[in-house]
C-alpha cells in the first residue's frame, strides 16, 4: 500500500504547530514531541486513511469524515478519536478531554508506549472507521448547564463576545459555561469570564 504524505504535515512536524505563537520557533508545542508524533502518524498511515490538516492540526478521514488527529500538548503527543465515546475501549486508554462529549484522546509521553500499543492504536482506528461506515451517531446534550449570569450580562455588554460565544462547537461553549460556573464568588465569574474573552474572540475552546 502506497502511503501519501500531506506537505501540510510535514509542514506541521517540521515547524510547528501553524495557530501556535510560537510556530517555527523553539517554543512550540510540537518540537519536544517529534518523534512520538511521526511515529504516530506513521501507525495511522498504515490504516489507510488520508492526511489532511484541519483546524491547524493533522486530521485523518475515511470517505470525508474525520477519524482521528495527531497533536501535541504541552505535556504529551496524543491521538484523538473524534467518535471515541462509541468505541469499546478495552484497554481502557481512551480518556475524555476536557468537556467534549464525543472525542476520546490518548496521551503518550514517550515513544516506548506508542510501540507497544501499536497493534492496538490499529484495531482502535478500524474499530473507528467500522462506527463511521455504520452511521452511528454520538447523542449530545445540548448544553445541560445553565448559562451562569455573569456570563450572560457579558453578552448584554458585549454582543460581539455573544456571536462569538455562540460560533464555538457545542463542546467549547460546554467547557467554558462550567469553567465560568465554578468559582463561589461572583468577582472571581466575573474575572474568569474576563481572563478567557480574547481566547473566546480568537474562537478557542479552554485548551487550544
Amino acid at each position: 500500500m502506497k502511503i501519501e504524505l500531506n506537505p501540510l504535515v510535514n509542514k506541521y512536524l517540521a515547524e510547528g504547530c501553524m495557530r501556535c505563537k510560537y510556530g517555527a520557533t523553539p517554543k512550540c508545542k510540537v518540537h519536544p514531541w517529534r518523534e512520538a508524533l511521526e511515529l504516530l502518524r506513521q501507525i495511522v498511515l498504515e490504516t489507510g486513511l488520508k492526511e489532511e490538516i484541519k483546524w491547524s492540526v493533522p486530521v485523518y478521514t475515511h470517505e470525508g469524515k474525520n477519524i482521528v488527529s495527531v497533536s501535541a500538548l504541552k505535556d504529551s503527543a496524543n491521538i484523538s478519536f473524534f467518535k471515541g465515546v462509541l468505541l469499546k475501549d478495552p484497554k481502557k486508554i481512551l480518556q475524555q478531554q476536557g468537556n467534549l462529549q464525543s472525542g476520546r484522546i490518548i496521551r503518550f509521553t514517550n515513544t516506548a508506549d506508542i510501540k507497544k500499543l501499536t497493534t492496538a492504536l490499529k484495531a482502535y482506528i478500524k474499530e473507528a472507521v467500522a462506527v463511521e461506515e455504520s452511521g452511528q451517531k454520538v447523542l449530545y446534550k445540548r448544553n445541560p448547564e445553565p448559562v451562569p449570569e455573569e456570563l450572560i450580562q457579558a453578552f448584554k455588554a458585549d454582543p460581539v463576545l455573544k456571536q462569538a460565544f455562540h460560533a464555538l462547537t457545542p463542546g467549547r461553549q460546554r467547557g467554558y459555561i462550567i469553567l465560568f460556573s465554578q468559582p463561589k464568588q461572583e468577582q472571581t465569574r466575573i474575572a474568569r469570564i474576563e481572563k478567557y474573552k480574547q481566547q473566546i474572540l480568537q474562537g478557542k475552546g479552554i485548551n487550544d
